[in-house]
């Protein structure tokens, strides 16, 4: 094996050292020479490995159900499997169980309210609407946390009352934020009686309601927030018009006003700090 591997080599080297290159080559083989160079290397390694005794092993896959040996085997993939589950509804989960949905669409009114369409841009306002949430949920987590989340770990409790207590916080949160209007409409939509308590409301009501009454909040917000710009809007256009400026955008004269009117009051600062309040935090 180890002459036809130095013949092999030696032909090689002679087919491109730089006395060949003065030889009149055949065209055929000027066109095949980066199929030879390659076979000749997988035939050097392949007899290698043959002559070793050791050839290239072939993985193979395989995906189906066998029999467990005992039921806790099958009590960990269901554990596993439902997991999976949660991480892929966790965008949903902070979007809609939390104070995010408020925040990013009272965001987005203020920046069309200023006349901004870009600025700040959309990751700005997703980071900033992302980090207040953390801030106002906190609360909510590190109970969730210290009651089930650690005891689970630990296991001292069973992942069915841990869930049982995750939920309380979250309900109470979501509670305190929702109307009651908004909470009869799901129960009436979904047949249930009517619940005596409000620990007798279930999830599958409360999250649609939380939801709905979230967007009315922000929309209520984005109201007041467009007022003191639409005036400003509305003077411009005025006073252009008085002057025979019809030709000129209004938006080119108001937004420099109310960029200067939003930073004068401490805008941002107004903005979150009643958002955090609306919440309940402080």
């Amino acid at each position: 094996m180890k002459e036809i591997q130095k013949n092999v080599f030696r032909l090689l080297l002679n087919f491109f050292s730089p006395a060949a290159g003065k030889r009149k080559k055949p065209p055929e083989l000027k066109k095949y020479t980066s199929i030879l160079l390659l076979f000749c290397f997988f035939l050097i390694f392949f007899h290698e490995n043959s002559a070793a005794g050791a050839p290239l092993p072939i993985p193979s896959f395989k995906i189906g159900i066998e029999e467990a040996e005992s039921p806790g085997e099958v009590a960990v993939v269901l554990q596993i499997i439902a997991l999976l589950t949660v991480l892929s509804l966790a965008p949903a989960i902070l979007i809609l169980m939390t104070s995010f949905t408020r925040l990013i669409v009272v965001f987005q009114f203020l920046r069309q309210a200023l006349g901004t369409s870009q600025s700040p841009p959309n990751q700005v306002l997703i980071g900033l609407a992302l980090f207040i949430t953390f801030f106002i949920m906190s609360p909510v987590w590190q109970q969730v946390y210290g009651s089930a989340l650690k005891p689970y770990l630990d296991k001292e409790i069973s992942y069915k009352e841990a869930f049982e207590i995750t939920r309380e916080p979250v309900r109470k949160f979501m509670l305190r934020n929702t109307r009651e209007k908004d909470i009869a409409l799901f129960v009436k939509a979904a047949g249930e009686e009517r619940p005596q308590t409000k620990e007798d409301v279930s999830l599958l009501v409360l999250i649609p309601a939380f939801v709905i009454s979230e967007l009315k909040t922000a929309f209520i917000v984005g109201f007041v927030l467009y007022v003191p710009f639409l005036i400003i809007d509305m003077v411009v256009a005025s006073v252009l018009l008085s002057m025979g400026m019809m030709m000129l955008p209004p938006i080119m004269i108001s937004l420099p006003f109310k960029l200067m009117l939003f930073v004068l009051v401490d805008g941002w600062n107004l903005v979150v700090g009643s958002m955090i309040k609306s919440f309940g935090v402080f």
